[in-house]
């Protein structure tokens, strides 16, 4: 059989914690090199452009230059990005994969599992977490909660202001009891039970705008 070629990797990440603790995890493999460290974006591009790595491994909320700008600044280089983030949301999966992005793991991914992504990306596979690929199945399947009607996405905008039942009635023109119906049917549309729920889940779907 022959022998795995060591994977060069770049760390991209503003924690210093989190940095530490994937270069413990990531040295700890024999075919896998951690080359170099960076505290954002617009480093990250300039390591990768001066190393050369197999593998950018990349956290996307990141200060000076953040994860998305780093993908498309790279996108004509023979880098593979591997997008390491805590949150799974649709609009970020999406926007990162749109960039270019060669996966998406989550940080709580067990280290088989990132080590296995880390190969499968500088084999040019792409690979996501199951959570991660639970969010890009619903989403071709279509997503809950596109079918608010447009009263209900006004009502919802209102909320998601801050505005409270009395307020939206008289800005709709409309009954207090008419606005908590629409509430409730907002609710069961997008599976939640309150309105900071509802509101989170309105911007991670896109149905208002971030």
């Amino acid at each position: 059989m022959a022998e795995r070629r060591t994977v060069r990797v770049v760390l991209a990440d503003d924690h210093p914690v989190v940095r530490d603790g994937l270069r413990g995890m990531l040295t700890a493999v024999p075919d896998v090199e951690v080359v170099g460290e960076v505290g954002d974006g617009v480093a990250a591009v300039a390591l990768v452009r001066a190393l050369r790595p197999d593998v950018l491994l990349l956290d996307l909320r990141m200060p000076r230059g953040d994860g998305l700008d780093a993908i498309v600044a790279l996108c004509d280089d023979p880098v593979r990005v591997l997008v390491l983030s805590t949150f799974a949301t649709a609009r970020d999966v999406r926007a990162a994969l749109e960039a270019g992005a060669t996966g998406y793991v989550l940080k709580d991914a067990p280290r088989d599992q990132l080590v296995a992504a880390v190969h499968a990306a500088a084999d040019g596979e792409s690979v996501l977490s199951p959570a991660v690929a639970t969010q890009v199945v619903t989403r071709m399947r279509g997503t809950p909660g596109t079918d608010l009607t447009e009263r209900e996405v006004a009502v919802l905008r209102l909320v998601a202001q801050g505005t409270p039942n009395r307020a939206i009635a008289a800005s709709l023109f409309v009954s207090e009891a008419t606005v908590k119906t629409h509430l409730v049917h907002v609710f069961t549309k997008l599976g939640v039970t309150d309105r900071a729920a509802a509101v989170a889940a309105a911007y991670e779907r896109g149905i208002l705008p971030a």
